[in-house]
C-alpha cells in the first residue's frame, strides 16, 4: 500500500468514528477550534488545496447564530459546498437551519458576504459534484457511505440595494 493509500485509509477510518453520535461533542469542539483559529489568522489556518470558508446560519430552533467551517468550490461568482457530513445518513444541522433561513454570512479569508443559499439545481447538480469531488476526493466516499443523496448548495452573494 503506498503512503497515499494509507493516510486516505487512516482518513476515512477516522471520519468513519467521527460520524458516529458518541464523538459528536468532539467533533463541535473541533469545529470551534477551527473556527476560532480561522478568525484569529484572517483564514490562514487551513490547508491550500481545500479552501474553506465559515458560514454562520441562523438556528431553526433556537434562532441563534451558528458558525461553521467548510470546504468550498467557486463557481463564478457563487460558492458551492455539500452538506456531507462525512457519508452520514442524516443531514448536518448546518443544512437543516439554512432550509429553514436561507440568508446566512460567510467568510473567505478576510472577506464577509450576506449570503442566500438554495439547493442545485438538478441541471446542474452533477456538475457541481464533480467540481467539489475533484477538489476534494473524499466526497466520493462519503456519498458510497450514504443511502441520501448528498445536496449540493449553492450560495449566492446578496447584493445591496
Amino acid at each position: 500500500m503506498s503512503t497515499v493509500q494509507t493516510k486516505s485509509a487512516i482518513f476515512l477510518s477516522l471520519s468513519g468514528l467521527l460520524r458516529h453520535p458518541s464523538m459528536r461533542p468532539l467533533v463541535r469542539f473541533g469545529s470551534r477550534m477551527h473556527v476560532f483559529l480561522y478568525r484569529v489568522t484572517g483564514g490562514k489556518a487551513q490547508m491550500a488545496q481545500y479552501p474553506t470558508m465559515l458560514l454562520t446560519v441562523r438556528g431553526r430552533k433556537t434562532g441563534k447564530l451558528f458558525t461553521t467551517p467548510l470546504i468550498y468550490v467557486q463557481d463564478q461568482d457563487r460558492y458551492v459546498i455539500a452538506a456531507a457530513y462525512s457519508g452520514s445518513d442524516r443531514d448536518p444541522i448546518w443544512w437543516l437551519n439554512l432550509q429553514a433561513h436561507p440568508e446566512a454570512e460567510l467568510q473567505v479569508l478576510n472577506q464577509r458576504l450576506k449570503v442566500r443559499a438554495a439547493l442545485a439545481l438538478p441541471a446542474e447538480r452533477q456538475r457541481l459534484w464533480q467540481s467539489l469531488s475533484a477538489m476534494y476526493p473524499y466526497f466520493t466516499d462519503y456519498e458510497a457511505r450514504t443511502t441520501r443523496e448528498i445536496p449540493i448548495i449553492v450560495l449566492t452573494p446578496i447584493t445591496e440595494a
